[in-house]
């Protein structure tokens, strides 16, 4: 109950989500821990137990420490990921937001203004991420990016604009509902084409690693679908 209060009660707008994250994330570790533990010593009278007794005791311990292993990989997942949640090939100048504007406005986000710090600690943490660079034509090169946009699991697209070779998006999350915004840019260089994407969380300052996931994830589909 604990840990399905959190998105809940998010998604319901009846609390902020950090009251789920910071409050009820670590309730819900320490009330699966105990009955883990509990159920652990309750095993250890195993044959006078009896048959439902034993059952009972194990189901708690396999539910509690199921339980205890959401916020341990929350946790963990954040330790092991920078305080940012704003992900782009081109730190210098990152690809602009236009269509999911007034809906990042409508959920209170953040700012889509990108902050210099941003792109130090980005380098640092995620150095592989860089633009696609393709012989290819930017016509041609905008519906190989599109085929790849598409293909993203869950991305719902809000605007593709092949004569300004941009495309706009989000992806939500299966726990919390969190919304992440992408787009892509892709532009003439030389004789071939360059393409950049950018995704931003509208919620929060860390995102886990969950934005860069997603760029490097739409990388990899569209070096497969560029060939």
């Amino acid at each position: 109950m604990l840990l399905a209060a959190g998105p809940l009660g998010w998604r319901a707008g009846l609390f902020h989500y950090r009251i789920g994250l910071l409050n009820l994330m670590p309730a819900t570790a320490l009330a699966a821990a105990v009955a883990a533990v509990l159920a652990l010593i309750a095993l250890c009278w195993w044959r006078t137990l009896g048959g439902r007794g034993r059952s009972m005791a194990a189901i708690g311990l396999v539910l509690g420490a199921a339980l205890l292993y959401v916020p341990f990989r929350a946790n963990q997942m954040r330790g092991s990921a920078p305080p940012i949640h704003d992900i782009t090939t081109d730190t210098a100048n990152p690809p602009a937001f236009a269509a999911t504007l007034a809906a990042r406005a409508a959920d209170k986000g953040n700012s889509v203004a990108y902050a210099p710090e941003v792109a130090q600690r980005q380098r640092s943490a995620y150095p592989d991420i860089a633009p696609v660079i393709t012989a290819l034509p930017s016509a041609e090169a905008f519906k190989r990016a599109l085929d790849a946009a598409e293909s993203m699991s869950g991305g719902i697209i809000v605007e593709s604009d092949a004569a300004s070779g941009r495309i706009e998006g989000y992806q939500q999350s299966a726990f919390y509902g969190f919304t992440d915004d992408f787009a892509i840019r892709v532009a003439a260089e030389g004789t071939g084409s360059r393409i950049d994407m950018r995704s931003e969380s509208r919620q929060g300052r860390g995102d886990f690693g969950v934005n860069a996931k997603r760029v490097r994830d739409y990388l990899a589909a569209l070096e497969r679908t560029l060939g």
